[in-house]
């Protein structure tokens, strides 16, 4: 499938998971275990750019249908889309307050 191919319904597969959705699980499942350039294979094997794979992986994971098809991988994929969350809130940089001195 490529980015703009219509999303397929859920409703059409047995289970509620789509062939896609199935499929992002067990790469990420697969993935966990190996090393290399996780972008390409993404590309390689669904067709989709990293950004887009991702977006759908982030809906996935928040989906009780894959909680329920996988708990112990969707689980682990959320704990690390939280850790993210929170590193990236750690390293965002906040502008000082402005001080205002009064005026002469």
């Amino acid at each position: 499938m490529v980015d703009g191919a219509r999303d397929p319904d859920p409703a059409d597969s047995p289970g509620g998971l789509t062939d896609r959705d199935l499929g992002i699980l067990s790469f990420e499942r697969r993935w966990f275990t190996h090393a290399g350039a996780k972008e390409q294979a993404i590309r390689s094997e669904f067709g989709l750019s990293s950004a887009r794979y991702y977006q759908l992986l982030g809906v996935l994971i928040d989906s009780p249908l894959a909680l329920a098809h996988d708990p112990m991988l969707v689980k682990r994929l959320q704990r690390m889309r939280a850790a993210r969350a929170q590193a990236r809130e750690r390293r965002t940089v906040r502008a000082p307050e402005h001080r205002t001195s009064p005026a002469p």
